[in-house]
């Protein structure tokens, strides 16, 4: 008999939203991206063929996007008499001509033989295929980079130019590219003048507060009312913002909530995310610790007593934990200009993070704080060194 079981009073009502392929009814932060999507794409209800390329860096929501918006927009087309359907390939995974083709044709035959085929005979199913169906077919070929790499930019080509020898100027097929790079950076001049460059839809890097809210919807559509902390969430912001990545605030969220679930918590708080960004790139701070003269190890673990629990710590907080912990160890306390040196040091190091404060606190205060790994654990890797006579 299996000896596996589900604990109980999971902090997750539904983990599955967290899953990468989950894509929300509202995408939070993407109107203007949606809007502009939408003008490119619009002109396909009068029988134009409108292709777009998407492009930004991971994270930004430009497959999400791509989804949502192909959704919605064959639920809008259809109230408008236009039958529009689509498909998403994964160019990553379907690095060839024939695999991205073979993928499109089974949208609409999904028995359709993987061998057997040239690439011409199935371009000529697929347009069998469309006429048939009578509708407009969108295809998104997401990392369209790689196919152009790995495969050359002919069945991009064939797919932007589809039904163009029909004289009735009608088009049946739009195609949605997108990537990491620029459009020129993998397109040649044929294909960019077909699509046109003007059709480029730029997604920015979420900024702190954009994460926030991405985090927060997801808070609400995958956990427990009341089992994730809101400065948990302040810190998932925090961190992730560093690239702008909502699929790495994602990430950090369900993995803090395992881990609280693996501890019996019944929440989620910012020493979870801590253990769970530690978790996730699987590089402990605690790992830099071995060469760190004395002091500077006891202003961590100074550190790490003041902050557990918070985002941030001031520095004066951090200071007075620092005098009692000198006291604790039986080292003279040094004074504040080195005490500064040596978090400037950490700092450089990696090993914490400081900034100016904002909003809600007086002058200009140095805050602090640590991302990389769970307070409790970096103090205890610091006793674990100071008590080994170092």
């Amino acid at each position: 008999m299996s000896s596996f079981r589900e604990r109980s009073g999971s902090v997750f009502s539904d983990r599955s939203k967290l899953a990468f392929e989950y894509v929300p009814e509202e995408l939070v932060h993407r109107e203007k991206e949606t809007q502009r999507l939408f003008s490119i794409v619009a002109p396909l209800l009068e029988g134009g063929g409108r292709s777009a390329v998407l492009t930004g860096g991971v994270g930004t929501g430009k497959t999400s996007l791509a989804k949502r918006f192909c959704a919605d927009f064959s639920e809008y087309a259809g109230e408008r008499g236009k039958c529009t359907e689509f498909t998403v390939v994964n160019c990553r995974q379907k690095a060839s001509n024939p695999s991205v083709l073979l993928r499109i044709v089974r949208h609409f035959d999904p028995n359709f033989p993987d061998r057997g085929f040239s690439v011409p005979e199935m371009l000529e199913i697929l347009r069998n295929h469309i006429r048939n169906r009578g509708c407009h077919l969108i295809v998104v070929l997401d990392e369209a980079d790689v196919l152009a790499r790995r495969s050359g930019t002919d069945l991009i080509y064939d797919l932007s130019r589809f039904e163009e020898e029909s004289m009735a100027g009608r088009k049946n097929l739009s195609l949605i590219l997108i990537s990491q790079h620029l459009p020129a950076e993998f397109l040649d001049e044929a294909i960019l003048s077909t699509i046109k460059r003007s059709n480029t839809v730029h997604f920015r890097p979420y900024s702190e507060e954009e994460l926030y809210d991405i985090a927060m919807q997801r808070v609400e559509l995958a956990f427990h009312p009341g089992t994730v902390d809101d400065e948990a969430v302040r810190l998932i912001s925090e961190i992730s913002a560093e690239k702008g990545d909502a699929r790495f605030a994602i990430e950090l969220l369900e993995t803090a909530g395992m881990l609280a679930d693996e501890k019996g918590l019944g929440s989620v708080g910012v020493e979870e995310v801590r253990a769970a960004k530690a978790e996730i790139y699987g590089i402990l701070a605690a790992d830099r610790l071995a060469d760190l003269e004395t002091h500077k190890l006891l202003v961590l673990l100074a550190l790490s007593r003041a902050i557990k629990g918070r985002i941030h710590v001031t520095t004066g907080e951090v200071e007075k934990e620092y005098a009692a912990v000198c006291e604790e160890y039986g080292e003279e306390k040094r004074g504040h200009t080195q005490f500064w040196k040596y978090l400037n040091e950490l700092e450089i190091l990696g090993i914490l993070d400081r900034k100016i404060s904002g909003k809600g606190q007086a002058g200009n205060t140095s805050l602090i704080t640590i991302r990389d790994v769970a307070a409790d654990d970096l103090a205890g890797a610091i006793r674990e060194i100071l008590g080994s006579g170092k």
